[in-house]
């Protein structure tokens, strides 16, 4: 588990059964298995598009820094 709580301790610590932590758990995996909201899809495809870019101008940089390297000494 992602505290390192054992599903008793979380329950307890919640005011809730095991049981229905368990029901909760299974139904949010259920729910979110594999799908992205409109939202969570808009900012992947943001995210990946800022990544592309970041990677381009990362390039340029390092040919820029080979390139002056080359000729100013």
């Amino acid at each position: 588990t992602e505290q390192n709580y054992t599903v008793a301790q979380a329950a307890t610590s919640l005011g809730i059964s095991s049981k229905t932590l368990h029901t909760w758990v299974t139904l949010t995996r259920n729910q979110h298995d594999g799908v992205l909201s409109d939202d969570e899809r808009a900012e992947l495809k943001r995210l990946r598009k800022e990544n592309k870019e970041l990677r381009m101008e990362k390039e340029i940089l390092k040919k820029a820094s080979a390139f002056f390297a080359k000729h100013m000494s």
